[in-house]
C-alpha cells in the first residue's frame, strides 16, 4: 500500500470512469496534502523533544563541570547585555523585579519555537534541522566564552546540548519514517512514546541540573552557620517619631524579603565565604587583598541607608531602606593609598558586572561600606552574600555592587563601567523625589471626609526638609514629616485632606535640606534617573 491510498476494498467504477481502490476525499493529491499537514506536527514534536533532551544534558553538565555555563543562563545574560536600554527599561517598568522570570520564560518559548523549526527543516531537507541546532549551540558557546567571568569549561554545556539534540533528532527522524500517515495508530503511538519520554527525561534532567547547581550545600550551610559579629559602632534603633502608624504606608525599614532586586545575574552567585576575597589595586601605593575572615575581624559599623535603582520611575517601588552592617570603604582605601589623579573606583562582581563610583564619595565621611549584614542577618544570596557595596547618595548601578571581588582605583577617562557603556551617566547621584503610598498608588475610590494622604520622600545624603501636597491645580499644602533617621534614608510624611465628593488628582513634591524643590519636569530614567511629580487619581464618594 503506497502513501495516499486507502485499504478500503473497491466499490466499483469511480469518478471519471476510474475503477479500483477508493481514494480519500478528492483523490491522491488531496490525500497527500492531508498527510503533509498532519505529519508536520510530528516533526515539530521531534524537534522540541530533541532540544529538551539536549538542554537536560547541558544542565547536568553545567552542574557537574561549569555551573556558570548553563546555555539558558548564558544566552539570557547575553540578551541582557545586548538589548537596547529602552527595552530593559520597558521590561522593568512592566514587570519590576519579575523581569528575569519573564526573560527566562520568553527565552524558553523562543527555544521551543526554534526547536520546532529544526524539526520541520529536518523533515523537508535533512540535515538542515541539525544544522540549525548547531547554530543555536554555537550561539550558546559564544555567549558562554565571552562572559567576563567565563571559565575554561563554560562552553562544555552548550556543546553537550548540541550533540545530544542532534543525535536525538536523527533518532526520532528514523522513527517517523515508520509513521506512514495519520491512520497508522501503532507506529504513531510508538513515536509519541519515544518523543514524549525523551522530552520528559530532558525536562527532569533540566530540573535536576538546576537543583544541583543552585543547591551548593556547602555555601548554603556556611551562610546558615554564619553569625553576624557584634558591631563596634551600633546604629540606634529608629525613634518612635521616625515611623508613622498609617495603614498602607511603606515601612520605614524594608524587610529583606521585600527589598527590591535589580541586577544582571540570571543565576544568583553562591559564593563560599572561605573562597571570597577582595582585591584593591590600580592607582594605589599598596595593593591590598582582604579575606572574609579578615573583614569580619575588623571593627564593623551599623548604619541605615536607603538604596534606589536608577530604573525607578516616578512613583515606583525600586527603592528600599535597610540597616546595614559592614566596614567603611574609606578605611581600606586609606590603607591602599590612592595616587594623585585617581578619581574613580571600578568595582567588579564575581559575575563580571562593573560599577564606576567617584573616588571622593568613597573617601568622605558618609557610610559607604563593604556590607555583610542586612537588617540583623547575613546578606541573602540575591542581595550579594557574602559581601556587597552600599554607598549612600548614588544609584545602585554606579555604587551598590553585589558579590564584589575587586576594586580598581582608576579614572573615568581610562575606564567605563557596565551601564556606562550602555548609555547611562558615569556618576549617578540620586535625584530628589517623593511618592504617595496612601491612598493606594493606583488611585481608586475613597469615602468623603478627612482623608490621610501619606508616603515617603528621599534625597540621600542631603536629607528632606519638607513635603507638599496639591489637589488638582490648587495651592501647595505642607505635609507633616516624621523624624528622620539620617540624611541617608527616606522620610515618611502625612497630610490630612478634607475630601468632598468628586474626582481629583493628588500630587506630591519634596524639598531637600538645601532648599531645592523637586522638579515637575518629566525625564526618563535614561541616562541618570527619572524626574517629575508623582500624582494619583482619586474618586471621593
Amino acid at each position: 500500500m503506497s502513501p495516499g491510498q486507502s485499504s478500503t476494498p473497491s466499490r466499483g467504477p469511480g469518478p471519471a470512469g476510474h475503477s479500483g481502490q477508493f481514494e480519500h476525499v478528492n483523490g491522491p493529491a488531496a490525500s497527500a496534502t492531508t498527510h503533509s499537514r498532519s505529519s508536520r506536527w510530528w516533526w515539530v514534536a521531534a524537534g522540541i523533544s530533541a532540544v529538551a533532551a539536549g538542554l537536560g544534558g547541558a544542565e547536568l553538565a553545567a552542574a557537574l563541570l561549569a555551573p556558570s555555563g548553563s546555555p539558558l543562563l548564558v544566552v539570557g545574560s547575553l540578551v541582557i547585555d545586548i538589548v537596547p536600554a529602552w527595552v530593559k527599561n520597558g521590561v522593568i517598568a512592566l514587570f519590576g523585579t519579575s523581569d528575569k522570570a519573564v526573560l527566562l520564560i520568553a527565552l524558553a518559548l523562543l527555544v521551543a519555537a526554534l526547536a520546532g523549526l529544526a524539526g520541520i527543516l529536518e523533515r523537508a531537507r535533512p540535515p538542515l534541522g541539525r544544522v540549525l541546532l548547531g547554530v543555536i549551540g554555537l550561539i550558546g558557546v559564544v555567549a558562554a566564552v565571552t562572559r567576563s567571568s567565563a571559565g575554561q569549561l563554560d562552553a562544555v554545556p552548550s556543546l553537550v546540548a548540541t550533540v545530544i539534540a542532534a543525535i536525538i533528532l536523527r533518532w526520532l527522524s528514523k522513527r517517523l519514517a515508520f509513521v506512514a500517515d495519520e491512520h497508522d495508530a501503532i507506529e504513531r503511538r510508538r513515536f509519541l512514546v519515544s518523543a514524549g519520554s525523551t522530552a520528559v527525561i530532558g525536562l527532569l534532567a533540566v530540573l535536576s541540573g538546576r537543583m544541583l547547581t543552585a543547591g551548593r550545600q556547602a555555601t548554603q550551610a556556611a551562610r546558615t552557620a554564619f553569625k553576624l559579629p557584634r558591631a563596634a559602632t551600633i546604629a540606634s534603633a529608629p525613634a518612635s517619631g521616625t515611623s508613622l502608624a498609617v495603614h498602607g504606608l511603606t515601612p520605614l525599614v524594608t524587610p529583606n524579603a521585600d527589598f527590591y532586586r535589580i541586577d544582571t545575574a540570571l543565576q544568583v552567585p553562591t559564593v563560599d565565604p572561605k573562597d571570597w576575597s577582595l582585591k584593591i589595586f590600580g592607582m594605589v601605593d599598596t595593593e591590598l587583598t582582604i579575606t572574609f575572615d579578615e573583614l569580619v575581624a575588623l571593627p564593623l559599623e551599623e548604619s541605615y541607608t536607603t538604596l534606589a535603582c536608577v530604573s525607578n520611575y516616578v512613583g515606583g517601588d525600586l527603592i528600599g531602606n535597610a540597616k546595614w552592617l559592614g566596614y567603611p570603604i574609606r578605611e581600606l582605601l586609606k590603607r591602599a593609598g590612592p595616587r594623585p589623579g585617581a578619581d574613580m573606583v571600578l568595582s567588579t562582581s564575581i559575575d563580571g558586572f562593573t560599577a564606576s563610583t567617584p573616588l571622593p564619595v568613597l573617601t568622605d565621611d558618609r557610610n559607604a561600606i563593604l556590607a555583610l549584614g542586612m537588617n540583623g542577618e547575613p546578606l541573602r544570596f540575591e542581595h550579594g552574600y557574602p559581601v556587597r557595596m552600599v554607598v549612600p547618595g548614588l544609584y545602585g548601578y554606579v555604587s551598590a555592587t553585589k558579590w564584589v571581588t575587586q576594586m580598581e582605583v582608576t579614572t573615568f577617562a581610562k575606564h567605563a563601567a557596565y551601564w556606562t557603556d550602555r548609555g547611562w551617566s558615569e556618576r549617578g547621584p540620586v535625584k530628589l523625589s517623593s511618592r504617595i503610598d496612601v491612598p493606594h498608588r493606583g488611585g481608586g475610590q475613597i469615602a468623603a471626609g478627612t482623608v490621610t494622604v501619606a508616603g515617603v520622600a528621599w534625597a540621600q545624603h542631603t536629607g528632606i526638609s519638607g513635603v507638599q501636597l496639591r489637589v488638582d491645580d490648587g495651592p501647595w499644602n505642607d505635609a507633616e514629616l516624621a523624624d528622620a533617621i539620617s540624611a541617608d534614608t527616606w522620610r515618611q510624611w502625612h497630610w490630612s485632606w478634607l475630601a468632598r465628593p468628586g474626582k481629583y488628582v493628588l500630587s506630591v513634591r519634596a524639598i531637600d535640606a538645601g532648599g531645592e524643590v523637586q522638579t515637575a519636569a518629566l525625564a526618563d530614567v535614561v541616562p541618570d534617573g527619572a524626574t517629575g511629580l508623582h500624582s494619583i487619581d482619586v474618586t471621593v464618594s
